[in-house]
């Protein structure tokens, strides 16, 4: 008779979408709490999603408010189409997704039938840039790019729990189509040290610093203060201006930064060096004529590995460490 041994199981963190460091502090699903908040001011707020609930952490709103959730199974087109006849109605749909799934699978419906009606839908996308480990599948490294071509479409991408649960009061607010990148989880929790308060349409200086301007968005800044921190200690002194809101773009905030004279401007961004922040923010200086000494951070333009998301973002330069380490080979 052959014996079995129970080996303890190995386990992977691919598919973690924590991009909290040990010991961060950290605030549970912001995106779903603050949806409950506003919820409770705007009784026409629904959420919306295709069969992930509890992993857009729409679940929060669904257990306050079963009679307002609606769960469109998987089926993306779907729910994009959905959600345009319930704003039609009068309602505010919050669709969550995937990125990957809301930006590729159903760009048309978006295209279509929301924005170009200018319908009143605020799409919350999970697992945005290189947030997961599980391979291009879902890695949704080109999402802004997309987005960015759709007239009339606001694009939002938090930094962190507090920007996150500003935002969504934010959105709710603003009557139009949102697409708005989803921290989802146990989100790390920075911008409250920072007097930080997020308004739709504005970048905001969040420290000053003589040598280098880092324009940032989403956990790229979270990613950039680290940075600011560590090279504080005698090797440079660093500027950090967040962008939570990519379209519009706060161009005049961005040119006025990057006039000042003899700082290096690096755009770091959780996506693709095609078609997303790093472009804009090129574009809007070449159109003002201001040029300093310019670098981008950002995800390269192929199809990336599957892995843990500590190696994935070492690998593709944009951990903090990575980060560290161009800006002193940039400065050398």
């Amino acid at each position: 008779m052959s014996t079995v041994i129970n080996k303890p199981r190995l386990t992977t963190s691919a598919m973690i979408a924590s991009i909290a460091t040990e010991g961060q502090r950290t605030m549970a699903a912001p995106f779903g709490h603050a949806l409950v908040a506003e919820a409770a001011k705007r009784p026409n707020i629904v959420g919306m999603t295709a069969d992930l609930s509890k992993y857009t952490d729409l679940h929060i709103f669904a257990n306050e408010y079963p009679q307002r959730h609606f769960q469109m199974g998987m089926a993306e087109q779907l729910l994009m189409g959905a959600a345009g006849g319930m704003a039609k109605e009068g309602f505010i749909p919050f669709a969550t997704t995937y990125a990957v799934f809301a930006t590729r699978r159903a760009y048309d419906f978006i295209h279509q039938v929301i924005a170009e009606e200018n319908l009143n839908v605020k799409i919350c996308a999970a697992l945005p840039g290189l947030t997961t480990g599980y391979g291009p599948s879902h890695q949704a490294t080109e999402d802004i790019a997309l987005m960015r071509g759709i007239p009339g479409l606001t694009i939002v991408d938090p930094c962190d729990a507090l920007d996150t649960e500003q935002a969504v009061a934010a959105i709710a607010a603003h009557d139009g189509p949102v697409y708005m990148r989803l921290l989802r989880g146990k989100v790390p929790l920075v911008l409250d040290e920072y007097d930080y308060q997020f308004e739709l349409g504005k970048a905001k200086l969040l420290r000053d610093g003589r040598d280098v301007l880092i324009i940032s968005s989403g956990i790229m800044t979270m990613r950039a203060l680290e940075a600011a921190q560590v090279l504080g200690d005698g090797a440079a002194d660093v500027a950090v201006l967040h962008v939570p809101t990519i379209k519009p773009l706060d161009e005049e905030t961005i040119v006025e930064a990057c006039r000042r004279s003899g700082r290096l401007v690096i755009v770091a961004e959780n996506h693709s060096c095609v078609g997303g922040l790093g472009e804009a923010v090129a574009t809007a200086l070449m159109r003002a004529r201001v040029q300093p000494e310019f670098r981008q951070i950002a995800l390269p333009d192929q199809f990336l590995a599957a892995g843990a998301l500590p190696t994935l973002h070492d690998r593709y330069g944009i951990s903090t460490s990575s980060l560290v380490g161009s800006i002193k080979q940039w400065l050398a």
